[in-house]
């Protein structure tokens, strides 16, 4: 079950935020565009295999055509909504990869993925994950 804490009394930076995320690396955290955390549950063995599976067949097509670069569930995108996410798999192009600099390819990449692959287990919601 996802939990979404509330902060309306304060914000977190984007620094902040990452600096969370790296020191609690054994969450899954997200932020909404209003700036709750959103705190992910690890996923079972079932959900953990589709997730790999979902991966690795992205990883498989855009290593042989060479399009862009691949991400899994580990890496975050900062969106233009001011949301902080982590889809289950990613696909961004080439172009923009190239476009980042260095610091922003070890942060939180600063794009919305061109491609983005979210599957559901059964207590996700799709208003949840439209979100």
């Amino acid at each position: 079950m996802t939990v979404e804490v509330k902060f309306e009394s304060w914000q977190l930076s984007d620094e902040q935020f990452f600096k969370l995320c790296q020191d609690n690396r054994d969450l899954r955290l997200e932020r909404s565009a209003k700036g709750d955390l959103i705190i992910m549950p690890p996923t079972g063995g079932e959900t953990s295999n589709s997730n790999a599976g979902i991966t690795a067949q992205l990883w498989l097509w855009n290593n042989l055509n060479k399009l862009g670069v691949v991400f899994d569930s580990s890496g975050g995108f900062k969106l233009p909504n001011g949301a902080d996410r982590s889809p289950d798999a990613a696909w961004i192009p080439l172009e923009k990869w190239q476009a980042l600099n260095p610091q922003q390819k070890e942060r939180f990449l600063p794009l919305s993925p061109d491609f983005v692959i979210e599957l559901m287990s059964p207590s996700d919601s799709l208003e949840t994950a439209r979100k």
